[in-house]
């Protein structure tokens, strides 16, 4: 006589999806755009000084990919610890896509259009990074 027995294993995104390729795939797609932003703000004749020191557009690129990292890294421990890590990681992104307006509002001497250009940048790299991580994690780990 011979028993057969079927084994089933649940698999959810959350711990089958892999995050980091298309967080960098995001990251590295985010920051072409922001550069790109930048660059056509520039040649707009907005000015893109802060304290006498001009922001090359490569700056702009740079500054993403290290809040891609960030980001990614926040999506890596929500994905361990917290009981819904995408609604957490989106709420927490858009909270720190917010705080990331409070340095370009607080420069001194920096005109408003040189303020929008650079809050735009951030936004434009949000909604780039953000929802693909997003949809990495899945609704629930546990």
């Amino acid at each position: 006589m011979t028993i057969t027995t079927a084994s089933t294993v649940r698999t959810t995104a959350s711990t089958t999806t892999p995050i980091w390729r298309p967080a960098a795939a995001a990251g590295v797609t985010a920051a072409a755009v922001t550069a790109a932003v930048a660059a056509v703000a520039h040649a707009a004749g907005v000015s893109l000084t802060l304290d006498g020191e001009p922001i090359p557009p490569s700056g702009f690129a740079v500054m993403t990919l290290v809040c891609t990292a960030i980001g990614f890294g926040i999506a890596v421990a929500l994905r361990r610890w917290a009981r819904r890590p995408q609604r957490t990681f989106v709420r927490t992104s858009i909270a720190l896509t917010a705080l990331s307006f409070l340095p370009d509002l607080l420069v001194p001497a920096a005109s408003a259009d040189t303020r929008v250009t650079l809050m735009a940048t951030h936004v434009v790299a949000a909604a780039i990074v953000i929802p693909v991580i997003a949809a990495r994690l899945g609704q629930s780990h546990r």
